[in-house]
């Protein structure tokens, strides 16, 4: 079948605004279901709109082949028998296969209406079948998959991997977890996704993300005025969400006005703090300085000839320096070196309580100390952790388990920002907000592209944005730089990539 798009794109059917970037846990678009139905939509209605919605996908986006309509003994399996009874009446030749029978209610509905016949799941029922609709379990799995339910999806792999079968998900592919994105025992690879009213967190969590194939969001009949009854605290990553905040370029401007930046730079690694300069200010920072150790003075100072390139004996040189000069913003960690006296510059610039980033070399000194970190922050702050940093940092919190519960974990502990990176970054505030980011392309994985996020993030406090907005919108900057720029990527293409992506948003200062 014609499958379109690629692996990882995301659609909305209809567009309606920031709401549309909330994403919802498995309980609350279980609560969402609810409220619909006791303002008096049947959930038969509900039920009939969603398998409908599918089989309509199914009909414009795909050609006809032979289906199988694997159905769970839930509400999934329930919206399965909508489609496959959608499915023929259209003429495509479809046959079901059960894994048990739903009970009396509206699943129980659905199954009664199938006009057709109903075999066992079993590895059989795939013979001859094209396209696989996967309508076991979708978002709400309780437990992992086992089985004849992990055979046949077992052997659903393997032919899909073989070429011979396609397969759409139905809410998301079973055997994954709807809010960590998860694999529970065992799951399906689909080639698309068709989810309901609003994505959840496990559609943009790896290997959630991955395993989702293409995805697309339609209605159901659910209205966004629901949303205010439970008020999600996630979200997909978007200008939508952030645009607002954006700080504006101004004829009045001048490079003071627009801020000062200052990167404490190591002695080494040079290119680290070089290349998160460089970001900083091509997202629009006024004024950049950095701090550096003697020996390199020359090196920063000949690559960096719009900066202010100052001598950095120790953290009493950098005390003095912060307070002769008034400084919006700062950057430390990148090539810094993880040794004691780094833990002393770090403390120095804490102290002087400006908006600051902690990357790289700067969180690693306080691996298994984060409380002591958290004792230091004055100030608003962010943290960039990958996800070796974030486990010495915090060796309890498990974030292969829930990305999402330890970011906000994290950020709660420290009171500050945390932009927990990969391809599905996700960025935490001390409240409890979260965004997952769903842009960052492949080729974003090249040495240094950490710095000049940690860069942009500087370059946009330093501008005045809020520390979560600040973080989000330069994570969705980064990604749409690399995705615009395409294969070869290197960190050097980045800061001009993304200046452009950012203008591109409306500032053009």
């Amino acid at each position: 079948p014609a499958l379109p798009g690629a692996a990882g794109d995301y659609k909305i059917m209809t567009e309606r605004g920031c709401d549309d970037e909330a994403l919802l846990t498995v309980a609350e678009m279980g609560g969402a279901d609810r409220l619909t139905i006791a303002a008096g939509t049947a959930e038969t209605t509900l039920m009939t709109a969603a398998g409908s919605g599918v089989a309509r996908h199914l009909q414009r986006h795909w050609r006809p082949a032979p289906v199988l309509v694997a159905c769970g003994p839930g509400n999934n399996g329930g919206d399965g028998y909508v489609i496959a009874d959608v499915l023929a009446a259209a003429g495509w030749p479809v046959h079901v296969a059960a894994l048990g029978a739903p009970g009396k209610g509206a699943a129980g509905a659905m199954r009664a209406a199938w006009r057709g016949l109903i075999e066992p799941l079993t590895m059989a029922a795939l013979e001859g079948a094209a396209i696989l609709v996967d309508a076991l379990f979708g978002a709400g799995l309780s437990r992992p998959l086992a089985g004849p339910a992990a055979k046949f999806v077992a052997a659903a792999n393997a032919r899909r991997a073989a070429g011979t079968l396609a397969v759409l998900a139905v809410d998301m592919p079973s055997g994954i977890d709807g809010d960590t994105g998860q694999v529970r025992g065992a799951a399906l690879e689909a080639d698309e996704t068709v989810g309901f009213f609003r994505a959840k967190p496990g559609h943009f969590l790896l290997p959630g993300r991955r395993l989702c194939g293409r995805l697309t969001i339609i209605g159901i009949g659910i209205e966004a005025s629901v949303l205010a009854s439970f008020q999600p605290r996630q979200w997909r990553n978007a200008p939508a969400l952030w645009r607002a905040a954006m700080p504006s370029a101004r004829l009045s401007d001048h490079k003071y006005r627009r801020g000062h930046g200052l990167i404490v730079g190591g002695a080494t690694m040079t290119g680290a703090a070089r290349l998160a300069t460089a970001a900083a200010r091509r997202i629009g920072l006024g004024l950049a300085s950095l701090a550096v150790p003697p020996m390199a003075w020359p090196i920063y100072a000949l690559d960096q000839p719009g900066a202010l390139v100052h001598r950095l004996e120790n953290a009493r040189s950098l005390a003095a320096l912060l307070a002769a000069r008034r400084f919006d913003a700062a950057l430390i960690g990148p090539g810094a070196g993880a040794d004691a006296g780094l833990i002393d510059q770090v403390e120095t610039v804490l102290a002087a309580a400006l908006p600051t980033v902690l990357d790289a070399d700067a969180l690693t000194v306080f691996a298994g100390a984060a409380d002591r970190l958290a004792a230091l922050i004055q100030a608003p702050a962010v943290i960039t952790p990958h996800g070796g940093e974030f486990s010495r940092l915090f060796p309890d919190l498990v974030a292969e388990a829930d990305k999402l519960a330890a970011a906000r974990a994290a950020a709660r502990r420290l009171g500050a920002v945390v932009v927990l990176k990969g391809a599905d970054t996700v960025i935490a505030d001390p409240e409890g907000r979260a965004l997952i980011n769903g842009n960052a392309p492949p080729s974003l994985a090249t040495g240094g592209s950490g710095d000049i996020l940690a860069g942009l993030i500087c370059g946009l406090l330093t501008r005045g944005m809020p520390p979560f907005w600040a973080a989000a919108a330069a994570v969705w900057v980064h990604g749409a730089a690399a995705e615009a720029w395409g294969p070869g990527l290197i960190a050097e293409d980045l800061p001009l990539a993304a200046a452009k992506a950012w203008a591109a948003l409306g500032d053009f200062g």
